[in-house]
């Protein structure tokens, strides 16, 4: 059953009768509603720009890459959110004769997004990004990478505000209650919350572990596919509004697209991971940011002595293009 989107909220196994009853509209402009769902998202966005700014320089990227990257993403990430949504859910957007309805279609603020859509409009868009300014793919993913978790771990907060995104019926502990449209009461998982959660465990791993420990530029990405990938499959076996593949079902389930795609990315990753780490046996030396150091210290070198500055570190093999931004040859 589907919870009114008005409903009070509480949670009686720790708070009691405490109830949450904060409305889904923050404030009105001129008649129109303006959403919390909306204002999280855009501070989960700024929240992630700004700790990207703060860490470009681990990764040897500018702020300008960053602002450059958010400005185009912003837009190409809401646009691919959205027709991921409307392909896996395209019934919903037909009209009584059967065609497709563009009215509803372009209806963001009627809801209907999903972050997978995001994440490869984002990624597709990095890729370009890179080839156009001759920066490591890897290195410019493993930095977006830190600002997406901040941004989803903030961003899944405007669907409890929507009273959405929640999971199965629950006796736990932290159960959620709330009033569905009949006017029934459900305790539920907050699986919105165990997102957020999952998603700062994830991005704390990050700047404390992973980041310092990399090997190769696209060790935080693999790393976030692997965790993100963990966290979603369990989340999403919880979740009542989850999107199917169309009618296909397996082992007589119906199957969820999220868990699909989170199964594949962590099969993807974690292979990645081992291939380049004990396969390949990536070092620090090869890190983007590490040859930018030792070629600015062999240009001091060479200008102290008189000599030409010679290459100090190995061209790396995944370096598609030259730092100095000339195409190899």
């Amino acid at each position: 059953m589907e919870a009114s989107n008005m409903s009070p909220i509480s949670f009686p196994g720790l708070f009691g009768d405490w109830k949450f009853t904060a409305s889904p509209v923050a404030f009105t402009v001129a008649g129109h509603p303006v959403y919390w769902y909306g204002i999280l998202l855009a501070s989960g966005v700024l929240a992630g720009l700004l700790l990207c700014t703060k860490q470009a320089h681990r990764f040897g990227l500018k702020e300008d890459h960053v602002l450059d990257v958010v400005l185009w993403g912003v837009p190409v990430g809401i646009l691919g959110a959205r027709t991921y949504y409307v392909i896996f859910y395209l019934d919903l957007f037909r009209n009584e004769a059967g065609k497709l309805d563009w009215s509803r279609v372009v209806a963001i603020w009627d809801g209907g997004m999903a972050i997978y859509g995001t994440v490869i409009a984002v990624f597709i868009l990095a890729i370009i990004y890179c080839r156009r300014h001759k920066l490591r793919l890897g290195a410019l993913t493993d930095l977006c990478v830190m600002g997406l978790l901040l941004g989803q771990a903030i961003g899944r907060w405007g669907n409890f505000m929507n009273r959405e995104a929640y999971g199965e019926a629950t006796t736990l502990p932290w159960r959620m209650r709330m009033l569905t449209q009949i006017g029934s009461y459900i305790e539920v998982h907050p699986t919105f919350f165990y997102e957020s959660l999952w998603n700062v465990v994830g991005l704390l791993l990050l700047l404390t572990v992973i980041t310092k420990a990399r090997r190769f530029d696209g060790e935080n990405t693999w790393f976030y596919f692997l965790w993100y990938g963990i966290g979603r499959f369990w989340i999403e076996g919880l979740r009542t509004d989850s999107l199917y593949l169309f009618n296909w079902t397996l082992f007589d389930e119906r199957i969820r697209v999220s868990q699909a795609l989170s199964l594949l990315m962590v099969l993807i990753s974690a292979f990645m991971l081992y291939f380049r780490i004990h396969v390949q046996k990536r070092t620090a030396d090869g890190l983007m940011v590490n040859q930018q150091a030792a070629r600015a210290e062999a240009e001091l070198s060479g200008a102290a002595d008189g000599s030409p500055a010679q290459d100090a570190a190995p061209a790396d093999p995944e370096d598609t293009s030259r730092q100095d931004g000339q195409e190899p040859r």
